[in-house]
């Protein structure tokens, strides 16, 4: 081994950090001194949190962390998903209360099959969709109402859309077509009078050349507000609906399939007032969301500092090898010091933080960003709970008893010894909840433990 007294001047700009304190204390005495600090080192640094306590005294505090947020966002997510459940009831109960109100004949079920035959019907259901339109104040059992632009209400629109030129004679064999796509739009406002008559062609100048018709769509808004949120102690959302009934005739095949379209976009309500107790309840809940996202800092903080800590740790121990060992450590054995858990639970974090801060706006009515706060809040809470799953692991060095006992209670059922074991295993299990899973875990085979009776110290 080359002389460490002549090693302390080669120090130069081009090394690093830690390879040069390595040279500045190079000495036959230090040299023990430093493997033995980081022997010290690494242990500690490899510890799970219970042997860090017993070692030095040091608290899990991550772990405390952890096991508080698994619970916190867990409800979090359920609560929300109670409130998000009554969006998604909402959307659903209005597109088929539209589809009853506005095609004819319809009923649930049907929309594969939904479609007409004659040119008499496909008249009677464009006529009848817009007569419930010009009525649907005094027909709908909703709160629903036309969308206004400035001081107006917005128009139903009828548009056809027929090839620009078609001449065709199917029987003879022969046809003239010009396949580009004419679209004619025929405007009714929600105002027009009907003198308690109904809509029809003798009131429209409305005509359809089938051989020619590709489709035709009738476009018209709505609005609602979800009042069922208010007996939940939830301030309501308002809603716009597009709706879009298409008459399909691209076949030509003699059918013309019949949908409706309904596209919601959810908006915060523009005046509103509520009294009683929403706003008391609202603010408690922002109370918790908010204790939330500062538990999550804390665990965000605290996980960070152990991930860069191991990176310093895994250089510091690179340098050692490479001064004292001439070798280099390899790459998988420098990513065991970069903990995998600790980057799962750092991500679930930022996404708790995230999700949390779009349900505090939802919930104040400044944004009503739905999907991505349950994909947010789901994904988090998917992960905190893998999260977990880390700390199982170490039941392994703890609860050791239980699956010794169980391995000896399966291999000899007969005895005596094994009632007595499987007793203490039961007792075990009452106080110690995890060690239960640990059980469980053992008895699938998923965790093998080889233990022997010498090492465990009850």
């Amino acid at each position: 081994m080359e002389n460490p007294e002549v090693a302390v001047s080669s120090c130069s700009a081009h090394d690093n950090e830690n390879l040069c304190s390595y040279k500045r204390h190079s000495s036959v005495s230090q040299e023990g001194l430093l493997e033995d600090q980081l022997r010290r080192k690494l242990k500690f640094f490899f510890m799970n949190p219970c042997e860090k306590f017993w070692a030095r005294g040091r608290k899990p505090w991550k772990l405390g962390i952890q096991l508080l947020k698994i619970v916190m966002v867990t409800v979090q997510l359920v609560v929300f998903g109670l409130s998000n459940q009554m969006v998604v009831a909402f959307k659903e109960e209005n597109t088929v209360a539209f589809k009853h109100l506005f095609l004819k004949g319809y009923m649930d079920r049907m929309d594969d099959t939904y479609a007409v035959y004659t040119q008499r019907d496909v008249y009677d259901q464009i006529f009848f969709a817009i007569n419930q339109y010009l009525q649907l104040p005094n027909i709908s059992v909703g709160n629903h109402a036309y969308e206004k632009r400035g001081a107006e209400d917005t128009p139903l629109a009828v548009c056809q859309q027929f090839y620009k030129r078609g001449i065709i004679c199917p029987g003879n064999d022969t046809f003239d077509i010009d396949p580009e796509i004419v679209t004619d739009c025929l405007y009714i406002e929600p105002t027009t009078s009907l003198d308690n008559t109904t809509m029809g062609k003798h009131n429209l100048n409305f005509t359809l050349d089938f051989p020619r018709l590709v489709a035709v769509q009738l476009t018209f808004n709505l609005k609602a507000i979800n009042l069922q949120t208010v007996r939940h102690h939830e301030l309501p959302d308002c809603y716009d609906f597009t709706l879009r009934i298409v008459f399909d005739n691209k076949a030509h095949s003699g059918r013309i399939k019949i949908s409706l379209d309904n596209d919601i976009a959810i908006r915060e309500c523009k005046d509103w007032h509520v009294s009683g107790s929403i706003q008391k309840n609202t603010h408690y809940m922002m109370i918790f969301d908010a204790f939330v996202i500062l538990t999550c800092l804390a665990s965000l903080i605290l996980c960070t500092r152990s991930v860069i800590k191991g990176i310093w740790l895994q250089r510091e121990f690179v340098s050692f090898f490479l001064y004292y060992y001439k070798k280099e450590v390899s790459f998988s054995d420098q990513m065991e010091f970069v903990n995998g858990w600790y980057i799962l639970i750092i991500v679930s974090d930022v996404l708790t933080i995230v999700g949390s801060t779009l349900k505090m706006e939802i919930q104040a009515k400044s944004l009503t960003s739905y999907d991505v706060c349950s994909i947010l809040l789901g994904i988090s809470t998917m992960l905190v709970w893998l999260g977990v799953i880390r700390y199982l692991g170490f039941f392994q060095k703890y609860n050791v008893r239980i699956s010794w006992d169980l391995h000896i209670g399966a291999s000899h059922p007969n005895t005596a010894s094994s009632v007595t074991q499987c007793n203490e295993v039961l007792l075990l299990c009452c106080y110690d909840l995890p060690g239960l899973l640990f059980l469980w875990l053992d008895c699938t085979g998923t965790i093998p433990c080889k233990v022997s009776h010498s090492q465990h110290g009850f």
